[in-house]
């Protein structure tokens, strides 16, 4: 008769190894930075914005600037709305942040207070930075393609 046997069989280490791993994985992609995600939504909405007023400058044929401000940014120039004529979300004047504690800073042109776009296709280099707490985002445009989230050395 054989004795009973003491310890786990290699099959039982493995699943358990298995799941463990299963849950550290989910723990992990649950606990992902939430001020990251939200300054990546802001970094996608602002360059959607940014885009619209950009076409709305060039169809229209009129300068449009915009400026970040203490609590959000505006975009000014930007002709008044008929039936129709202005995207979604653009809006002459003041706009807010998703997120309160959200800042941006026009890196390039050096000096410039705000963003250039248009009414001309080709418009100069430009560069802005939004951050919130530590993170930090890049938007840029070469000046012929749109404006993109790049990554900084």
């Amino acid at each position: 008769m054989r004795g009973h046997h003491r310890g786990f069989t290699l099959l039982e280490i493995m699943v358990v190894v298995a799941i463990v791993a299963l849950a550290t994985a989910s723990v992990t992609l649950a606990l992902r930075d939430d001020s990251g995600t939200r300054l990546e939504r802001e970094a996608m909405r602002l360059t959607a914005l940014i885009e619209s007023a950009r076409a709305q400058s060039r169809t229209s044929g009129l300068p449009v600037v915009w400026r970040p401000r203490p609590n959000g940014f505006e975009f000014i120039g930007l002709p008044t709305p008929r039936e129709g004529n202005r995207p979604a979300g653009v809006s002459d004047g003041p706009q807010h942040w998703l997120n309160e504690d959200t800042a941006a800073q026009v890196l390039q042109p050096p000096g410039a207070t705000g963003l250039v776009l248009g009414p001309e296709p080709l418009i100069p280099a430009q560069r802005v930075v939004i951050g919130l707490g530590e993170r930090r985002l890049v938007l840029a445009s070469d000046g012929l393609g749109p404006f993109a989230v790049v990554n900084e050395p």
